[in-house]
């Protein structure tokens, strides 16, 4: 049986133009993602601990990490104060 890699699938999926357009507009919400959570895990803390130190709950770190916020500048910076990290924010 040959395997069918998710490479494989984004690669066939991308030809389709409002597919590429989603995924292209998601890019800056995985990104944030990505990083909130690496940057988390690196510090070996939970989600819970990280909504107590940003004074917020643990269900909109969940939304963060899940990308099923729309998080605002203010929000993101308590959470990266919380993280002992500094946000950066860059148009390329």
């Amino acid at each position: 049986m040959k395997k069918y890699t998710f490479r494989q699938h984004l690669k066939e999926s991308l030809k389709d133009p409002k597919f590429k357009k989603a995924w292209e507009e998601s890019e800056a919400e995985y990104q944030i993602s990505r990083a909130l959570i690496a940057a988390r895990l690196s510090k070996k803390i939970s989600q819970r601990e990280l909504a107590k130190k940003a004074n917020t709950t643990q269900a909109v770190i969940s939304r963060l990490e899940s990308m099923s916020a729309n998080p605002s500048i203010g929000l993101l910076q308590k959470v990266a104060m919380a993280l002992d990290l500094k946000l950066k924010i860059q148009l390329v």
